[in-house]
């Protein structure tokens, strides 16, 4: 009798993410009533779609949060709930996708926690490091500039990671 290997999301990816999502969600709820339904709603397709092995619900329920925290952060004027809020969602959607792709390649039962510990430090470090780097930037250029301006620099740091990606 030959047994199925269960290609379901992996635990602790899938784990990771929801977390991921959930900062995400509670710096938008932070912010605005917007920014908390929109982080609720975000973190529930986020949730739902880690459960299920969609990329799809992930990649929508990231959208919904990453505009959770872009809403929140140009109306509450508040970038310190900006960042961590976008360096969350992405994170959430990264933790996602790599739960999937390990759950697929390698199947659930399958001992991945080195692996998906040094994708998720890898990830965490690296997206750290480009909030820090792009509000350092924003500090110095800005010279009195609004926070939309940094929204918009972090839209088009998303844009870019997400057209390397591909």
């Amino acid at each position: 009798m030959t047994r199925e290997i269960d290609r379901s999301p992996a635990r602790l990816s899938s784990a990771l993410a929801v977390s991921a999502a959930a900062l995400a969600a509670g710096t938008s709820a932070l912010t605005t009533s917007t920014g908390l339904a929109l982080g609720v709603a975000g973190f529930a397709v986020v949730a739902l779609g880690v459960v299920r092995g969609s990329r799809r619900a992930i990649t929508l329920g990231a959208t919904v949060l990453l505009v959770g925290a872009l809403v929140g952060g140009l109306f509450s004027g508040a970038p310190y709930f900006l960042l961590p809020g976008v360096i969350a969602t992405v994170l959430a959607w990264d933790f996602a996708e790599q739960a999937i792709n390990v759950g697929e390649q390698l199947g659930r039962e399958a001992d991945t926690t080195q692996l998906e510990v040094t994708h998720a430090a890898a990830s965490t470090v690296v997206g750290v490091g480009a909030g820090a780097l792009g509000y350092g930037i924003y500090l110095v250029a800005s010279g009195g500039q609004p926070v939309p301006a940094l929204v918009f620099l972090l839209l088009a740091a998303v844009v870019l990671t997400s057209a390397l990606r591909n």
